[in-house]
């Protein structure tokens, strides 16, 4: 074997050996043994051999020859984090935020009237807190604090009550309680029911977003509007979509009845849980809702629990998730006709199934009461849970004529 072919060999093994070891601090101690009996020009040779740098290999030889080894620090290395530098970088950028939160009409706080971007924090850093531009992150680096922090960019939600009631609690818990009697219950049919906000019928524009070209009128001409009344079925997710010039008390029981007939459950021993929010036609004291209710119950022979959702929470009731899928559903077109706006619910889906759509042409008369000697009757035959009479009501067709006179159960 000739000198040149040793020389490889030994490279081979010394690269084999170092090879194997991990640990720092033995790689620079096997390189400076190597560049030490290599003699001048070790450290290069050490070096190039070992895929080392010669700083590394210089670290080794001072090691070796003062006897004290060098603690890494790898840690240390590079530029440190903001909050690192100015761990108090993140109480600041709170504070910014959630003062941006607190809505005060009489400027009592320290709300920023603005678009709270990034750039805007880190403006509003140097300006309340005196950093120069240089001792900030970039921008983007503040983004991904930001984030972290947990204020990522969200869509507003309508989510807050305007405002509760002391029941709300006790009625949510009634609430809940029905729902899951009803869960297990075969003979309860739990309905829902809600008018939407009237639509403006023309070729307006809703503000959505069309793939194809849509041109409506530039101002909102017009005075014709119609109102999408809407019962859902809570155990099946269907629903049905009746929409009428205008939502009565009387509208709400006819449609209601047709929606109960149609669909077989009348005289047929089926119980009726309804939720509904107290809104001006079917409050439980609107004189004409209550007393056409009892006579729904009767004429169906039909129990009836009334099951109102507390004021300021009609967002819980269900079939007002079908409203947002309305919108999102026909937002970029043109509600031009009472036909075009049944097409659009027809087309619509609510959990997987097509929404159904009937247009309701009887206009009805508003403003019916019952007079109060009469109301005063009916009320005897409803059921009100103590403490919570304005929203359980229950009206059972067997009370209702052990009360009233014969003369009101079946005019």
């Amino acid at each position: 074997m000739s000198v040149a072919e040793s020389m490889m060999a030994v490279k081979h093994i010394l690269k084999s050996i170092t090879g194997k070891i991990t640990n720092g601090e033995k790689r620079r101690e096997a390189a400076a043994e190597i560049a030490k009996e290599y003699g001048y020009g070790g450290q290069t040779f050490a070096a190039k051999e070992l895929q080392m740098g010669r700083n590394t290999v210089r670290k080794g030889t001072l090691e070796m020859e003062s006897g004290e080894k060098t603690k890494d620090r790898f840690s240390e290395r590079g530029r440190k984090k903001a909050t690192e530098k100015h761990p108090e970088l993140e109480g600041q950028i709170k504070a910014i935020l959630d003062a941006q939160s607190q809505a005060d009409p009489k400027f009592q706080t320290e709300r920023l009237y603005t678009n709270m971007s990034i750039g805007e924090i880190r403006k509003q850093l140097i300006f309340k807190y005196g950093y120069t531009d240089e001792e900030l992150p970039t921008e983007r680096t503040l983004d991904t604090l930001v984030n972290k922090m947990g204020y990522t960019v969200k869509t507003v939600k309508k989510s807050k009550p305007i405002k509760t009631v002391e029941e709300t609690e006790l009625i949510f818990d009634n609430l809940n309680r029905v729902h899951e009697m009803s869960k297990e219950d075969e003979n309860t049919v739990r309905l829902s029911i809600d008018a939407k906000n009237r639509i403006k019928v023309g070729e307006f524009s809703r503000g959505g977003t069309s793939r194809v070209r849509v041109e409506a009128y530039d101002h909102d001409f017009g005075d014709e509007y119609i109102t999408p009344f809407g019962i859902m079925d809570v155990k099946n997710k269907t629903t049905g979509i009746y929409l009428t010039s205008k939502v009565t008390a009387d509208f709400i029981v006819d449609t209601l009845e047709k929606y109960w007939t149609e669909n077989g459950y009348s005289n047929s021993g089926k119980k009726l849980l309804l939720n509904l929010d107290n809104g001006p036609e079917c409050s439980s004291h609107r004189t004409e809702f209550m007393k056409r209710m009892i006579e729904f119950s009767i004429d169906h022979n039909t129990e009836v629990v009334l099951a109102y959702y507390p004021p300021y929470h009609s967002k819980y009731n269900p079939v007002e998730r079908v409203w947002g899928v309305l919108e999102v559903h026909w937002g970029g077109a043109l509600l031009d006709c009472e036909e075009t706006i049944k097409g659009y619910i027809e087309s619509a889906t609510y959990d997987q199934k097509h929404l159904k759509a009937e247009i309701i042409e009887t206009v009805y008369e508003t403003g019916i009461k019952v007079k109060t000697k009469i109301m005063n009757l009916y009320e005897k035959a409803l059921e009100r849970i103590a403490g919570l009479e304005d929203y359980f009501v229950r009206i059972s067709p067997k009370r209702c004529m052990e009360k009233l006179p014969y003369e009101l159960c079946f005019c």
